[in-house]
């Protein structure tokens, strides 16, 4: 575990296998950190570098006040300057939900630095004007009753919304981990996040699908029947692309079955 001082903001890594010959990078998702990929990384292989990052806001990195330094392009630069310290040359990334967001956003600026990019439970932004400011108004409403009610207040709605529903036939100590993670968020963070890289405000990537070069591998939970839907359609506009499908789970696969998860993810690499 180390910080990195990279444009002037603290970021939180946690690195396993240093020795290993291929690299993995992963980036978690809202009110998520390093902590979030435990599991995985102890069922991959010790031949696997892996680069665990608490993205801006969350975890033990910085969280600013200052919401510019949140948004997208900003976050993409603070990794890239992260892995050029990291000499993280070539790599596989890995993203989910928000982090796959950033995972994606990442792979359009520097996809020379990629060897693949698996993306959990992403989306390339929202197409449509109409539903773009829906979203961020729903973010900034969200955002201020982190502010205003606290972490504690915010947990139990957020854990109760349908996209987590599958994840109450966890077992009780998993669910308490992944509760106690979303508990030891800060409110500014939090609250920053969406305002600065939520859905609604970072870019458009639709039309970037069809020029990325690199080997993308989209993953989705079956009973998460919107992202199956949306990763259908990204599946036929991106060029060299497949998208695998997980019985039996829903948003956050790598929580629900960490095992099949690393698996997989061990083959990509």
């Amino acid at each position: 575990m180390a910080r990195y001082a990279v444009n002037g903001l603290d970021v939180f890594v946690e690195e396993v296998n240093p020795q290993g010959t291929k690299t993995l990078v992963l980036l978690h998702g809202f009110t998520g950190s390093t902590k979030t990929w435990q599991h995985v990384v102890q069922a991959l292989p010790t031949t696997v570098r892996c680069i665990m990052v608490d993205l801006i806001g969350h975890g033990e990195t910085s969280a600013p006040e200052d919401i510019e330094a949140y948004a997208m392009d900003f976050q993409v630069d603070l990794l890239h300057g992260l892995f050029q310290q990291l000499h993280a040359q070539k790599f596989t990334l890995l993203g989910y939900s928000m982090g796959g967001r950033v995972a994606l956003s990442y792979a359009v600026k520097h996809p020379q630095n990629l060897e693949h990019l698996l993306l959990e439970s992403a989306s390339p932004g929202l197409q449509h004007v109409q539903e773009r400011a829906a979203r961020k108004q729903a973010d900034d409403q969200l955002a201020e009753k982190i502010l205003h009610n606290g972490i504690e207040s915010f947990v139990e709605k957020w854990e109760n919304i349908p996209l987590f529903a599958s994840q109450k036939r966890l077992n009780e100590a998993v669910q308490q981990e992944i509760r106690n993670e979303r508990l030891s968020q800060r409110e500014i963070g939090l609250a920053n996040s969406l305002r600065g890289m939520g859905t609604g405000v970072m870019p458009n990537l639709w039309d970037d699908l069809a020029k990325l070069p690199i080997a993308v591998t989209l993953l989705t939970g079956e009973l998460d029947q919107k992202f199956v839907a949306l990763n259908e359609k990204m599946q036929n506009l991106l060029i060299h692309a497949q998208h695998l499908i997980i019985p039996a789970v829903g948003h956050a696969i790598h929580v629900e079955n960490p095992l099949k998860f690393a698996t997989i993810v061990e083959e990509m690499i």
